[in-house]
Parts: structure tokens; sequence; C-alpha cells
């Protein structure tokens, strides 16, 4: 059956499974959803309205967590989970731990103002919404940052020795940020900083990242103010 993933690509939850789907290999169709104007079909696959969500054929599958842990029952090789039961575990846990605990506080508080606001919502980048977002940043993403470096210590990946749906969820996450010209700082996180590099270069985020150029990078754009 064919797969169709619908949803914004600027979205994590949606650039996850788009990057899960290609270190995969498996074809798909994507059709882009704004979940704040969705098409009127919508909640018949997504019932919260929400992206992304995956249609098998006429099955639908609503939730990134959900959409990754089905794709791999039905297409177990390559494996993105790890066949350890205590390394499927810590998987499951850095993905969580970033789309709970990471993205509630870098998507309203500072892709929203730095990056969304400016391009969606003509509000201007002004010298004191940067430095609000700035202040997120220091006070409550970069412990984050802390633990997830502690977390990958000298490895080259998070879990099992090889890519998984933790580093997947990981570097997804990191995008928004560094659209707003926001990057864990090499001198302090710098295994978490070459990590990302690393996984953003792979063939799967690489397209990604560059369909996502415009308008959503606004690196430049902070910087100047």
């Amino acid at each position: 059956m064919a797969y169709k993933l619908f949803g914004a690509n600027v979205s994590p939850f949606v650039r996850k499974c788009r990057a899960y789907l290609a270190e995969k290999g498996i074809a798909y169709e994507h059709e882009s959803v704004n979940p704040f104007q969705p098409p009127s079909f919508y909640r018949q696959i997504s019932p919260l309205g929400r992206i992304p969500a995956l249609l098998d054929g006429d099955r639908p599958v609503a939730d990134s967590t959900a959409i990754c842990l089905y794709l791999e029952r039905c297409n177990p090789t390559p494996a993105l989970y790890p066949a350890d039961n205590y390394e499927y575990a810590q998987a499951l846990w850095l993905e969580e731990y970033v789309d709970s605990g990471l993205l509630p506080v870098a998507g309203p508080m500072v892709f929203r103002p730095l990056v969304l606001g400016p391009v969606a919502m003509n509000q201007p980048l002004t010298k004191e919404i940067k430095e609000n977002a700035l202040e997120v940043v220091e006070n409550q993403i970069a412990p984050m940052w802390d633990y997830l470096e502690r977390q990958l210590g000298g490895n080259e990946f998070f879990v099992g020795g090889q890519v998984s749906i933790a580093d997947i969820a990981v570097a997804s996450g990191h995008v928004n940020l560094w659209h707003g010209g926001v990057d864990p700082d090499p001198a302090h996180w710098p295994k978490l900083s070459a990590f990302l590099t690393r996984m953003w270069a792979r063939p799967s985020f690489k397209a990604l990242i560059a369909e996502e150029q415009r308008p959503w990078n606004r690196r430049e754009e902070v910087a100047a103010v």
C-alpha cells in the first residue's frame, strides 16, 4: 500500500517522520497541511487536528511517535529502534524528552517569536523579543542541552551504537532552533554540537533542511537585531 504523510515540513514532528522515512528508504507522498487551517477532511485522519498524520492506503495513523512505531512494525529493516530491551526504552525516552520536554519550550517561546511571528504573522522582530527568547534559551533550554550532552557522552549516536529514533528526534527538534539562529555553543556543548552537524549532513536531513531555507531560516535577520 502507498503511504501518504500530511503536515507542514517546518513542524519538527513532521520533519521527524520524513527523516525517519528517508532513513528507512520508504517511498511516500507528502501533502503539506497547515494545522491552523486544515482541510475539511483532516480530522477524519487526525482526530485532534494535529500534524503529522499518515494514511497507509485507507488506514489512518495519527501522532509522530505512533507513525514511526507503526512504520517500524511494517518495515522492520533497517531497524531504527534498538533490539536490546533497555536500549529500546532509552530511545523511546529520548524521543519523549525532545517531543514533550524541549519542543514545548523551544516552539512557542523561541521559534515562534524569532521565526514564525516575522514570517507568518507580520510581527516585527525587535531587540526585546530577541532578548526574551535568548533568556528562555539560557534558563530553560541550556539545562536540557546539558542533559543531552551527558547522555551522548563520547558516542556517535545516543543509543545502541547506530542511528535510531532517538537521534532522529533530537536532530529534528533542533532544526527549528537553528532557523532562529540558536545553536548549542560548541565551546560549552561540543558533543551535542558535533552530533547535530553530523546528523544534519545525512541525506535524510540535508534535503529537508534545504526545503525549509525559504522562508523559514531567519539566522541573518536575528543576528542583525
